[in-house]
């Protein structure tokens, strides 16, 4: 037994909930049993992948803080240069798991961009916390906002260049969806590449792009080095979206139930640390700076996971709606719903050539089995439904009631 759990564990509370039975045990002790006994993990020390983004922080936290141990488990964090190496590393077993993006794992269980593998979504890591940067050079010319940037384009016809992080990714999706909503076609009216996260800044400075969609910090650093501006964030395209998931392979599950879950557990407790205060978020940003991980300085981190931001041009906001790690348990459940709108996006543009069993899908990919048993484990709270309701920015509602209709609903698609 852990010192941790010995001194929350009295023999009394053993006794105790020994005598509630299975249905209603000491959450506690269930990740004692988890750590010690019968569901002891069956793969002890995990290599989790990850991409220099602040996204990354619960994972790194969980090693970094030994949450890790006491669900019986090291968690090994293994830096990555892009997010197409993170799927290859996947596929192939060089990576146990990864903090990935979301409609990678899709794309890698449908065959799309690469190759075709079951995988799994065993959390989802956070909500919010990405944003779309415009170049200095546009906004001189009034560019700020998909409608004044619509505006440009139509007037000074040219080449406009814009860098997403990976085809089938959450930032994709998000520019795709911002830029369609001023009417501009992401494949016809402009050109669009892919770039790694921790180069966006880099590309832009030298002008090999007009704009770009990435997470933080890369954001905020475009804005330090004055080469860039904040065209809107992405939790103003969708309030509280699903972002980075723990990603893995339906093999590992399948082969590390217990791993799985316990993993899932240690990165659920760190992701309620970050959030739990201020002191927690500064001590995160201070060891997610360090080159071992995101390699920028801490001030590029720590001011936007406060929601305390800047646009580039001299506006500033407190932002509610900032990047959540855990939020009581809100941010980490694997919605069926948010999987499958992932695919609705995949159909709109082409990605997808036919329409899916949506639902069936993203019942394979999301283990909210998984999920709820590290749930239990750390006291956090399941929703009722495995579904949930968004309004996106365009006022449209995503419910997942009829993915289909509603990826074949809008005006501007592939």
């Amino acid at each position: 037994m852990t010192d941790l759990l010995k001194t929350k564990l009295s023999r009394r509370r053993v006794l105790q909930a020994a005598a509630v039975g299975a249905a209603g045990i000491d959450p506690a002790l269930r990740a004692l049993a988890y750590a010690q006994g019968s569901d002891k993990p069956e793969k002890e020390e995990v290599k989790i992948g990850f991409i220099p983004l602040t996204d990354c922080a619960s994972v790194v936290m969980a090693s970094v803080l030994g949450i890790d141990k006491k669900y019986g488990v090291k968690i090994v964090p293994s830096k990555e240069a892009s997010w197409a190496g993170v799927r290859d590393k996947l596929v192939n077993g060089d990576l146990d798991m990864a903090h990935v993006l979301y409609g990678l794992v899709y794309g890698v269980h449908l065959g799309l961009s690469g190759p075709k593998k079951d995988m799994a979504v065993l959390m989802t890591l956070n909500n919010n916390g990405q944003a779309i940067t415009l170049s200095k050079k546009l906004a001189d010319k009034g560019a700020v906002d998909a409608p004044s940037l619509a505006k440009l384009i139509a007037k000074e016809k040219g080449d406009y260049t814009f860098a997403q992080t990976f085809p089938t990714g959450t930032h994709a999706m998000w520019l795709y969806y911002w830029l369609a909503s001023a009417g501009i076609d992401p494949f016809k009216d402009v050109k669009n590449i892919v770039v790694p996260p921790p180069q966006m800044v880099a590309n832009m400075r030298i002008g090999n792009m007009d704009g770009f969609c990435v997470g933080e910090p890369w954001g905020q650093r475009a804005i330090m080095d004055g080469i860039g501006v904040t065209a809107i964030t992405t939790q103003d395209i969708w309030k509280d979206h699903p972002e980075k998931v723990l990603g893995t392979t339906a093999d590992f599950v399948k082969k590390y139930p217990n791993t799985a879950r316990a993993v899932t557990a240690a990165i659920l407790e760190a992701g309620k640390w970050i959030d739990a205060g201020l002191q927690n978020k500064n001590k995160m940003a201070e060891t997610i700076a360090d080159k071992s991980y995101v390699n920028t300085s801490v001030d590029a981190i720590n001011q936007r996971i406060l929601g305390r931001y800047v646009n580039g041009m001299g506006k500033s906001w407190d932002d509610p709606n900032f990047m959540k790690f855990y939020n009581d348990g809100a941010v980490n459940f694997p919605y069926l719903s948010d999987g499958m709108w992932f695919l609705t996006q995949h159909k709109r543009w082409g990605l997808l050539k036919a329409h899916p069993d949506y639902l069936k899908v993203a019942t394979e990919i999301n283990r909210v089995d998984i999920y709820k048993q590290a749930a239990t484990a750390t006291k956090t709270p399941v929703p009722a439904s495995p579904m949930r309701t968004s309004k996106l920015m365009d006022g449209v509602v995503w419910d997942g009631k009829d993915p289909a209709k509603y990826a074949d609903s809008f005006k501007v698609k592939a």
